[in-house]
């Protein structure tokens, strides 16, 4: 077969496809060249092709996601091609994503020398990166190619062993670059192409930590279990368990995709402000355990910090200590599921002291929180509000859904989402850019439509993405326009300064209509609730093309409401 003349082009396609890469993200240039030939010829790799760095990367993210943290490739050439990878290999850090990132690179000797598209790329990423790998120049040296093998083995089995998250892997290439060869069909990648495997990476406590913490989570113990973002990951059955006990509480958000019970309190921030003042002792946990990512609930952490005598154990593989309520007094580094099946376990065989009333106080809580806000949204005038409201009651059933950060996860979070199979936002770095390329990526792999809900000034940051050529035709995405960053109107840094408007608000240029046309969307708007109800059936049953729905709001009455809703000024 024909295949490009670089050797070490070749054995890294080679390498990832047997460590279990299937899929790439490729973006054009020319240094890269040799790296897009052996990716797109090699038969088990499947390429994608996005032109915009930042939209890739953003993409492999929510594939990698969406595929229960599979290994994504992404391929740049040089230059500042590779500074637009960092903003998605930042949020892939912080949750856990394993991309595999191989910028091109021009030979060492003519960095700072004035030549096009020259930066020094090796450690760009180095504060968001598990491991940072810079491949020199290939060689007929047979040292030079076991030392390249041996370093991109050790690179993208980094991305998944242990806790999982995105390596660099920057390659130098010399001139020529486009050189094509014919391959001996038995040496298409060469002996240097050897995979090294590791085997192991099984966790498990041992039974003592087992009984001494199931003793201290026992009755009288009040114990609370928060779970920030998660991919679906078998803790159903065991936080089940653990919530018949009536001393344990379960308490979620969306994006923690555990929103199938309805013994577990899922409304979060309704249901603090439902309790309000009433927060007293009765609510109060002795032991908090906190599984999955960073939580979204501003009000949830700022409530745990001020609980005088809070212990709080965190559960997950982390290479640092968590102490987000300045309580943390254990670390059990394990995963979740794991975790909470041995506690569960070691609950049932247990004597509990005494019956509490501690879980009946939340769950009567939940149940009027509830109450209150789908109150609230029936009285509330046409408002962001009362459109996600309405949104989540008409989705059907199956329906993954994507949300961008701003109000649009934070409005969710207060009503009922069950009907969802699947919530993911990226919180971990909790940015707005990239929720479009990410939701994109998130539907690439998944059998259930995706819907998108997202702000206008997210949409407008991440526009380049409706260019992508291969967007799923179940795909959908709902703009929440509100005039701007409507979250600026209702957080109190903001909300109050006299530059609001011009410099926090700020004017978003977003002609969505047009925007479809172009980008081949099929495009609705509502502008008040009679034509929300008019157009939103046909929005989720065009499965013909991609379809945006814009849902127009004033944004002065949506952060008043809002406002009003949890007794803010």
């Amino acid at each position: 077969m024909r295949n490009t003349a670089k050797k070490v082009a070749r054995m890294i396609a080679s390498l990832l496809c047997a460590h279990g890469v299937k899929e790439a993200v490729i973006s054009p240039g020319s240094r890269n060249a040799p790296l897009i030939v052996a990716v797109e010829r090699h038969p088990r790799i499947n390429t994608r092709v996005v032109i915009d760095e930042r939209s890739a990367a953003f993409i492999a993210l929510g594939m990698s996601n969406a595929a229960g943290s599979l290994p994504v490739a992404l391929v740049c050439t040089s230059g500042t091609a590779a500074l637009n990878y960092a903003p998605a290999i930042a949020e892939a850090f912080y949750r856990h994503a394993p991309l595999v990132v191989i910028t091109a690179d021009r030979p060492s000797e003519w960095i700072d020398q004035d030549d096009s598209q020259t930066i020094k790329q090796p450690g760009i990423y180095n504060n968001f990166i598990k491991g940072s790998f810079d491949i020199p120049v290939e060689s007929d040296e047979p040292d030079r190619m076991w030392m390249i093998n041996r370093t991109v083995n050790d690179a993208i089995s980094l991305a998944t062993d242990g806790l999982p998250g995105p390596v660099h892997i920057n390659v130098r290439l010399a001139d020529p670059l486009g050189d094509i060869e014919e391959i001996d069909d038995n040496d298409t990648y060469g002996d240097e192409a050897r995979c090294i495997n590791i085997c192991g990476n099984s966790y498990q406590i041992d039974p003592a930590s087992i009984a001494s913490l199931s003793e201290q989570i026992k009755s009288p113990a009040k114990v609370l279990v928060l779970a920030g973002f998660m991919e679906p990951c078998g803790l159903d059955d065991a936080l089940n368990r653990l919530a018949q006990q009536p001393n344990i509480v379960v308490m979620h958000e969306a994006q923690s995709n555990l929103h199938k019970n309805n013994t577990f309190i899922s409304n979060i921030d309704a249901t603090l402000r439902y309790i309000g003042a009433e927060l007293d002792e009765r609510y109060t946990p002795d032991i908090v355990i906190t599984l999955g990512g960073s939580l979204t609930s501003r009000m949830v952490k700022e409530w745990l910090r001020r609980c005088p005598s809070l212990k709080h154990w965190s559960i997950g593989v982390n290479d640092h200590a968590i102490d987000c309520f300045r309580k943390l007094a254990l670390r059990l580094s394990v995963p979740p599921a794991i975790a909470m099946k041995a506690l569960a376990d070691g609950l049932e065989n247990r004597q509990q002291a005494e019956i509490l009333e501690f879980k009946q106080y939340w769950l009567d809580a939940k149940i009027k929180s509830f109450e209150s806000a789908e109150e609230w949204a029936q009285n509330s005038p046409w408002c962001d509000f009362k459109a996600v409201h309405s949104l989540l009651k008409a989705m059907p059933e199956r329906y993954n859904l994507q949300l961008s950060n701003g109000t649009a996860v934070r409005y969710v979070q207060l009503f009922d989402y069950s009907k969802a199979s699947r919530i993911d936002c990226n919180r971990g770095v909790s940015g707005i850019d990239g929720c479009t390329s990410t939701a994109i990526g998130a539907a690439l792999m998944s059998r259930n439509p995706t819907v998108l809900i997202t702000g206008d000034m997210s949409m407008q940051y991440d526009i380049g993405a409706l260019a992508c050529t291969f967007i799923p035709d179940n795909f959908k995405i709902v703009v929440l326009n509100n005039g701007g960053g409507g979250i600026f109107r209702f957080i109190r840094t903001t909300r109050n300064l006299e530059e609001l408007q011009r410099d926090f608000v700020a004017d978003v240029r977003l002609p969505l209509a047009k925007l479809s046309e172009a980008y081949g969307f099929n495009y609705y708007s509502a502008a008040d609730e009679s034509e929300f109800n008019h157009v939103i059936t046909d929005f989720f049953e065009d499965n013909y093309r991609p379809s945006i729905l814009e849902i127009v709001t004033d944004g002065e009455i949506s952060a008043s409401n809002l406002r009003k809703f949890f007794g803010t000024k």
